[in-house]
């Protein structure tokens, strides 16, 4: 089967849309533990457990309906703001309308590289409004505006460092992806 093509009905991978109960466990255990912690929609987190767990190599948005039990517009929703945020990649196929999607090998690390976007977005928006507060002339230490202007630049500047370490900390996990995966390979004579 070529790279594009979805599996025929009758395969193991078509009938691994439904998951084996296990799996679908570890999809409800993920989903709680991610939408607890991370503060993610259930259904946003059930579709990124499903799409980390299931053999297919894409799921349409039908296929993630049918295996979660989920409506369209929950589906749709959720898999443009799993895209949207870098856990999930949308997936065409030749000839066909359907939107499919998968998860990326290295989920964390894709997230983590398309976070950035969202650093810069917050460290605009909050220098525009230090750009308000000091169009004004606020800008010594003492006036009206100086525990907003701190406020503000600190937000900025935080946007900014944290950035720099996504740089870092993605360096530093390639890294120890490539040295785990030198160790994992066995010796050759």
């Amino acid at each position: 089967m070529s790279a594009g093509e979805r599996p025929s009905a009758g395969t193991d991978v078509q009938d691994d849309v439904v998951l084996e109960p296990e799996r679908q466990a570890f999809v409800e255990e993920f989903a709680l533990m991610f939408s607890e912690l991370a503060g993610t929609p259930l259904t946003d987190a059930r579709v990124l457990g499903y799409l980390m767990m299931t053999r297919a190599p894409h799921s349409s948005s039908s296929d993630l309906q049918l295996a979660l039990g989920a409506s369209s517009g929950a589906i749709s929703m959720a898999t443009r703001r799993l895209a949207d945020s870098g856990f999930v990649k949308r997936h065409t196929v030749p000839g066909e309308r359907s939107h499919y999607f998968r998860a990326e090998a290295d989920v964390w690390g894709s997230w983590l590289a398309g976070e950035r976007r969202y650093l810069d977005r917050q460290r605009d928006v909050i220098g525009r409004g230090l750009a308000i507060v000091e169009s004004g002339g606020h800008t010594a230490d003492g006036d009206v505006d100086a525990e907003v202007r701190e406020r503000l630049r600190n937000g900025r500047d935080y946007m900014q460092w944290l950035r720099g370490y996504h740089v870092k900390m993605l360096e530093e996990w390639e890294a120890f992806k490539a040295a785990r995966d030198e160790s994992d390979r066995p010796e050759t004579p």
